[in-house]
């Protein structure tokens, strides 16, 4: 896989999370000299964040009822949004299900909120289903079940292609969160690689970069110096800063791009989840940013799944999406398993996140092989007799 490494200089500087870190005065949950070394960081950090203009229809209202997500538990022993029991053999948690739409005003984007999923997620899984006007009668997919990302099982870990962030809280061993998250367009694309989170600030401000000012002025459209604290800030109300320079995890203005490319390099999350981590996840925590478009593991019964995700442009390089796939797989299985190699290339091929099990108790029966028939035909040789007149 084409690994970008980790940048190791800071970035231009920005006035955006040190105003906030003046005005809130947040408390922050490190050590006071390691405190002190962050907020000098914060001062040489720029964050370069915007997100990219909405169309007309995604520039709709999340309705109020998806507002009320942050409340919703699943019924997995009543865990809270997005918690989820570590399995005790295997890679896989979570469920898929189907929910009915019953409000004519509810769109498939209120419906992916709700049920902690993003935008191309609810997309995928439900293709026949319009996303604005689902109808009321309509079964929905919620594809709530997850492979989990072949990286360590510690700190946070947010795979690109999937648009999804697990964590791993080091106070709870047997638990893993996983929020939909976004990420950076092409042009802005995240970098991979092993950072850390340093500060976290409530109510930031935001400092567009002088290039998008530049941007905005020849458009006739002059852009503030500084966004104050308030709907209009693309950076929510929470921000968790990273030892990367110019990159944070941060919540949104704009929850409807959730779980798309659309933001300048950071990772956007919904407001109710990066509230509900900002306030849990400690400074120093090691974050890894990966790309697997393509996942392979284990379910408790003993059934082996992959799903396969877009994979990001810019990571392409010489990556080789189905020798990876079939690496992986062989990876986690032993000589005697027989896996069909078609699935897999199918699985690369559209790669839609589905999930598809190639062996075990939900694997599908195996068609069974063509049997050619021949007409046996019997060939006897009758000599001629001649007889006399």
């Amino acid at each position: 896989m084409n690994i970008r490494d980790t940048f190791t200089l800071w970035g231009p500087t920005s006035l955006a999370v040190l105003l906030a870190a003046s005005l809130a005065s947040p408390a922050l949950a490190q050590p006071a000299d390691e405190q002190a070394d962050s907020q000098e960081q914060v001062q040489e950090q720029q964050t370069q964040e915007q997100p990219e203009e909405p169309s007309q229809e995604q520039a709709q209202e999340i309705s109020i009822d998806a507002v009320d997500s942050a409340l919703l538990v699943t019924d997995q022993n009543e865990l809270p949004r997005g918690h989820f029991h570590l399995p005790e053999k295997g890679d896989v948690i979570g469920e898929r299900y189907t929910v009915v739409v019953e409000d004519p005003k509810q769109t498939l984007i209120d419906i992916a909120r709700r049920h902690n999923i993003g935008y191309e997620e609810i997309r995928m899984a439900n293709p026949n289903v319009s996303l604005w006007v689902p109808g009321v009668g309509t079964e929905v997919v919620i594809p709530t079940q997850y492979i989990l990302p072949p990286a360590p099982r510690e700190g946070v870990v947010i795979n690109l292609s999937e648009l999804r962030l697990y964590y791993y809280p080091a106070d709870k061993p047997g638990i893993v969160e996983t929020y939909p998250v976004s990420v950076g367009r092409e042009e802005f694309a995240t970098p991979v690689g092993i950072t850390r989170t340093t500060v976290k600030v409530k109510d930031p401000a935001w400092a567009p970069p002088s290039s998008m000012r530049r941007e905005a002025a020849a458009r006739g459209e002059p852009a503030p110096s500084v966004v104050p604290p308030g709907p209009d800030n693309p950076l929510g109300e929470h921000a968790i800063l990273l030892a990367m320079p110019s990159y944070l995890i941060h919540g949104t203005n704009r929850p409807d791009g959730v779980g798309m490319r659309v933001s300048r390099g950071c990772i956007r999350m919904y407001p109710e989840d990066i509230k509900s981590l900002y306030e849990r996840l400690p400074s120093g925590t090691q974050v890894n940013l990966m790309d697997a478009p393509f996942k392979a593991g284990w379910a408790a019964d003993g059934t082996l799944f992959v799903q396969s995700f877009p994979q990001l442009e810019e990571n392409v390089g010489g990556f080789e999406p189905l020798l990876n796939a079939l690496e992986r797989v062989t990876e986690l299985t032993e000589n005697d398993i027989q896996i069909d190699s078609e699935q897999i290339e199918r699985a690369v091929a559209a790669p839609d996140g589905q999930f598809i099990a190639l062996y075990g108790p939900q694997a599908p029966e195996p068609e069974p092989e063509p049997v050619e028939l021949f007409d046996e035909v019997e060939l006897s040789a009758t000599p001629g007799t001649d007889k006399d007149a």
